[in-house]
């Protein structure tokens, strides 16, 4: 009996994993037929048509939330508690540590997925004085050497476009004013 449920945890594990890697990771290879044969031959295809939905939708659950360890908790203990459907413990030991592992990789690949235009990978900066100059009292004035790195998301083989590019003094005022106004609206509207 204790082997049945170490083949049981372990498969349910494989299933999950193997979910992940189809829906979110885009392994497309791993189809339904593909993931019954391999994790559960000797299930029935009905069964394992009710698992295979079963684990999707509580994937799907898990992913749309992106729930943290407490509110996986909250989750779980519902679940088992579920008289039709429910989840037995070492399902729910198996889905915790799947959720621990994977819930930063599935989060980075959705969040990867449903950006179109480019991205800001990097920024650098520096200050520095000029020290020469078309007029003389240009000399000495600070100036800020910015660096961005923008990635293209739609063509990931193509490198970061790096752009370089100078701000004076009032600039720079400039920037930080229009990067406080931002982070206003952003305040704004998620109330944090």
């Amino acid at each position: 009996m204790i082997i049945k449920m170490a083949d049981d945890a372990k498969c349910f594990q494989a299933l999950l994993n193997g979910l992940a890697k189809r829906n979110y990771y885009g392994v497309k290879e791993l189809t339904d037929d593909v993931l019954k044969e391999e994790i559960y031959p000797e299930l029935g295809q009905e069964e394992f048509n009710r698992l295979n939905s079963k684990c999707t939708g509580l994937l799907k659950n898990l992913v749309s939330a992106d729930m943290d360890m407490t509110q996986l908790e909250a989750f779980l203990t519902a679940q088992m508690k579920r008289k039709e459907g429910g989840m037995s413990e070492e399902q729910a030991a198996v889905m915790r540590k799947f959720w621990k592992g994977n819930k930063a990789k599935i989060h980075d690949s959705i969040v990867s997925q449903t950006m179109w235009g480019n991205s800001l990978q990097k920024v650098s900066w520096r200050v520095d004085l000029k020290s020469q100059s078309m007029t003389e009292e240009q000399i000495n004035t600070p100036t800020a050497i910015m660096e961005l790195q923008v990635a293209d998301n739609l063509n990931k083989q193509r490198n970061a476009e790096v752009i370089r590019f100078e701000l004076d003094e009032d600039k720079v005022a400039e920037m930080l004013s229009n990067m406080r106004e931002i982070d206003a609206q952003i305040h704004k509207y998620t109330g944090k």
